[in-house]
């Protein structure tokens, strides 16, 4: 438990006079060392010491800078109590101490190190009053068996004092109650309690040969009864090594061990060979032991004992202390199970100084302070500091407010007219809504309350408990004017809210609005207004809503049509081009056997026969190198999404040949590497990937690509793809014996091949598979990765682990670069939860590497929306015509080589009264626009030939 504001307050001002005064002491100590310097080396010495310091104290300064900035920053808090100690900073030790446990539940090492440098200190009686004060709040941090032995042993040294010997047993007694169940910790409290009364007993015993009297024989025997009485609770405690404090009972009872007592010690043993194998899995296991714990828990609880379910939770706690799902798991049980208002409460508070950005942890903790009955000001102090918990995401502080207010309305009493309660409701209702607008959409861009269920929530209220419909009304006006007009489930509950608590005539006009703006199920809504007119209206209100029904539903149907008839041109294009292509591919079958027996170039042999063997879908990249056109070529270009975004022009059939192409042919040789040849049955994608982004001048393509490759499986074939010229061009095909290698091969992805980053995609014809994914990383948000902007470009992924391990088991590094290789001073970062994710945002924010500000923040990219394949089927002109290429649109170098006598920009959209309509295609001519050879694609039934756009280029 966190200790409360008035204590973490306390200064301890006279030990920090005491502490001032040694600072003083030392440093004149100090001063004095410096001026006795007698020889040259003990100068050094001294010089070095002073330049130490100089170096510390700069530290400092700089880390109590950071601090004034964040005062958040957990690491940068102990890194400060550290050197602070070390310097002997005492007065300053002591504030920085009490700033972080303001803030922060403090480790066990912490707590000791204050502890033992308090106690150090201590003098007097007054001195010793503000240790007890600090050990109190040690003790509600965490469950620590070491800080409570070291405050039982503190206390005995003040039993000397009146009444010291009461006090250091109800210390002693609070300890066993906190820690006494601990199965490996714990006994180590009953020892030192059984010791100390056997101390007492030696002081209340008469002297050898004495005989005491009646009052010294009743102390005797009291101090006798309480030393039997901790051996008999001990023993029915299962604790490790049970057996020797057994036998040392036996040993010091005079009378032999009850058998009572001996009949708890055998349950109590029988229990701890229940435990014994879950204690044996904590030992061997590597921290955090969170498993191990869960396990444990969950034997505790079909157990059944509420004190040991207890001590298994807090001391996985203190070991797992920033997983929220385990404090959740712990408060539920307290508030369902044990229901003890002051630990139920400690726990909470103690958990949301742990988890502060768990959203859950601070709402279940409101929800118990007001189900115990905590008064107003306390809850709503609590509740500020939620407001500035720093959660991660905007729906986390919508339901925060959510909270607040039902708390608020539940205090309000409806049944006045007003009350201050009323009033203060109604604040927060106003506050919150300003709130989200504000503060949450400045930092997340978006308020988190799209549907605006505050608004909903506070139009009811005034329209059910208030009576106050015209306030209702205001609110649902101002809930459809932030775009939920259109939706006609909210125009729906805001009828329902006027049918329950209005009246029909302004039932009547929500849902003539409601017909008027609804997109999304225009029916339903003219449903519910004809239904209410044949229930309430009158014949003009029958006619006038039958007559804005019609009106909107034959609006409607007519945008349906069009948008159906739309998709149908679509799709008929789409068969046209699939028609176009298998009949271009028979002709150049053709063509290719009837010229095959005369053909010199070998070149040309290359060519076809590729084109023959990856056919019209052939994925090759976009970029041409300069001076690859083909001369006289005019064949049309097709171009295609291939599974790594990159768009390709298959090999040009060439139907028509200008003078002196072939004889140009003759002279070309073979390039070395081409494609081998391999028939198409050969041929298969599902055991082939698809290799982009290499560079051009790489030397021996196939046998690099098969060395890469080799650990993957059996590679069949390399098939890497040259230019016209003998260019590589960047990209190549492996195809492997067995279908699991390709999984192996995909691995390899973004792989660095002489400089550049290799990209390894499945080879997936894209005209088959329409919807394969494009992007291979997660597109939404993903609470366990963080995303860090702001890198340096020198940043490397080891310097990136060591910045980020710190707070989490970092999985995997991702630096983002560009098809180059180079980075872009942007990496992912993935941890193994989202508590880890989260704490190293907290931490990184904000932060400097290199000289360079770091931004740092949950991963949440945002959606790649791909265009909308809307390409006409292909004619003359139809390659200016095509659909932006790929996820990110056209490239510059995907220029068309069409003159601009023949193309005819399209009209702009058309604006429709719902969306936008495609404006009618773009019209090509033969050399005049709107001539008599004026083709549309609208009206066009006949594709033309090659040789048709061949003489028309010839005519300019």
């Amino acid at each position: 438990m966190a200790a409360t504001g008035n204590e973490e307050q306390t200064l301890l001002p006279d030990i920090e006079e005491e502490a001032e005064g040694m600072e003083r002491e030392m440093e004149s100590e100090e001063e004095e060392e410096e001026g006795m310097g007698v020889e040259h080396s003990e100068e050094e010495d001294e010089e070095d010491t002073s330049e130490d310091e100089r170096e510390n104290e700069a530290e400092i300064q700089r880390l109590e800078e950071q601090l004034s900035i964040n005062a958040f920053d957990y690491n940068c808090h102990v890194d400060l109590i550290k050197l602070l100690r070390q310097e002997g900073k005492l007065h300053r030790l002591r504030k920085a101490r009490q700033k972080m446990s303001e803030l922060f539940p403090l480790t066990e090492e912490i707590w000791l190190d204050w502890l033992k440098d308090e106690i150090r200190l201590t003098e007097d009686e007054s001195d010793r009053e503000k240790v007890y004060e600090l050990f109190e709040k040690a003790v509600k941090d965490y469950v620590c068996p070491e800080i409570w032995l070291e405050y039982v042993q503190y206390s005995i040294g003040g039993m000397g004092a009146q009444g010291g010997i009461e006090r250091v047993r109800s210390i002693f007694e609070r300890a066993l109650t906190a820690v006494g169940l601990h199965m490996t910790k714990g006994a180590s409290i009953w020892e030192a309690y059984r010791e100390f009364e056997i101390v007492i007993l030696s002081t209340v015993q008469p002297p050898s040969g004495s005989v005491p009297s009646q009052e010294q024989q009743e102390l005797l025997n009291a101090q006798l009864e309480r030393i039997h009485t901790l051996f008999r609770r001990q023993l029915a405690v299962p604790l490790m090594d049970m057996e020797g404090t057994y036998a040392e009972y036996s040993d010091w009872a005079d009378d032999g061990v009850p058998e009572m007592v001996t009949h708890h010690y055998r349950r109590a043993l029988q229990q701890l060979e229940k435990c014994r194998p879950f204690e044996e899995a904590l030992l061997v296991s590597e921290p955090p032991k969170l498993a191990e714990y869960q396990a444990y828990i969950d034997f505790e609880m079909k157990e059944g004992d509420p004190a040991r379910v207890q001590i298994i939770f807090e001391r996985a706690l203190a070991e797992n202390c920033l997983v929220p799902d385990l404090w959740i798991k712990y408060t539920t049980y307290l508030d369902r199970q044990l229901k003890i208002k002051d630990l139920v409460l400690s726990a909470h508070e103690r958990a949301v100084r742990n988890c502060p950005w768990t959203m859950g942890l601070w709402k279940s903790y409101l929800l118990a302070l007001e189900r115990h009955g905590a008064d107003h000001q306390t809850v709503t102090d609590v509740f500020e500091k939620a407001l500035n918990a720093g959660f991660i995401q905007a729906t986390d502080y919508v339901e925060i407010w959510q909270s607040n207010l039902d708390y608020l309305r539940r205090r309000v009493d409806f049944s006045k007219e007003w009350s201050r309660e009323l009033d203060e409701l109604r604040a927060a209702f106003a506050r919150s809504l300003e709130y989200l607008k504000q503060d949450v959409e400045e930092r997340f861009s978006e308020s988190g309350d799209l549907s605006c269920t505050i608004m909903q929530i506070w139009a009811r209220i005034e329209a059910l408990h208030c009576k106050n419909m015209q306030k209702a009304r205001e609110l649902w006006d101002s809930i459809m004017t932030k775009g939920n007009a259109k939706y006609a489930n909210m125009w729906l509950e805001y009828y329902n809210l006027e049918r329950s608590y209005g009246d029909a005539a302004h039932c009547r006009k929500a849902l003539h609005r409601a017909v008027q703006c609804t997109s999304d199920y225009p029916e339903h809504v003219c449903d519910v207004l004809v239904n209410f007119e044949r229930v309430e209206g009158s014949l003009e209100d029958w006619d006038a809503a039958v007559q804005k029904t019609e009106t909107k539903l034959n609006r409607v149907n007519e945008q349906r049509a069009r948008v159906a008839v739309k998709e149908a041109l679509l799709a008929r294009q789409e068969e046209e081009k699939a028609e176009h292509r298998r009949k271009s591919k028979a002709d150049k079958k053709s063509q290719k056997k009837s010229q095959k027996a005369n053909r010199v170039g070998d070149k040309r042999k290359a060519e076809d026969e590729y084109e023959e063997e990856w056919g019209e879908d052939a994925e090759l990249p976009s970029k041409r190198l300069r001076g690859e056109e083909d001369f006289g070529s005019t064949a049309t270009e097709e171009f295609m999404e291939t599974e790594s975004g990159l768009f390709g022009r298959r090999a040009p059939s060439r139907k028509s040949e200008p003078p002196g192409f072939r004889k140009n042919q003759q002279g070309l040789s073979e390039a070395p590497g081409q494609p081998q040849d391999v028939s198409y049955e050969q041929r298969k994608d599902e055991e082939s990937v698809f290799v982009s982004n290499l560079p051009f001048n790489l030397e021996d393509p196939e046998g690099k690509l098969r060395t890469l490759f080799k650990g993957c499986g059996i590679v069949q074939q390399v098939r890497p793809v040259f230019a016209a010229k003998g260019v590589f061009r960047g990209y190549c095909y492996v195809q492997f014996e067995d279908r699991l290698a390709v999984s192996e091969a995909l691995k390899l992805d973004r792989q660095e091949v002489d400089g550049r980053p290799m990209y390894v995609s499945p080879c997936v014809d894209k005209n088959k598979n329409p919807d394969f994914k494009v992007f291979k990383y997660k597109t939404a948000i993903e609470k366990h990765k963080i995303f860090i902007s702001g890198l340096p470009y020198s940043c490397t992924k080891e310097t990136l682990e060591d910045l980020c391990k710190p707070y989490g088991t970092v999985k995997a590094i991702r630096l983002v670069t560009n098809r180059s290789g180079k980075p872009k001073g942007l990496a992912y970062v993935e941890y193994e939860n989202e508590v880890q994710a989260s704490q190293a945002v907290l931490k990184l924010d904000g932060t400097m590497l290199e000289n360079f500000t770091l931004s740092v923040a949950i991963s949440n990219p945002p959606s790649r929306k791909m265009e909308d394949k809307a390409a006409p089927s292909r004619v003359l002109g139809a390659a200016m015509l095509r659909q932006p290429q790929g996820a990110r649109g056209k490239g510059r170098t995907q220029i068309s080589l069409l003159p601009r006598s023949l193309y005819r920009q399209s009209a702009p959209d058309a604006k429709a009264e719902n969306g936008t309509v495609s404006a009618p295609h773009a019209t090509v001519t033969d050399g005049v626009h709107g001539g008599p050879g004026t083709t549309s694609l609208d009206t066009q039934t006949k594709s033309l030939s090659n040789e048709d756009f061949a003489r028309m280029l010839l005519k300019k």
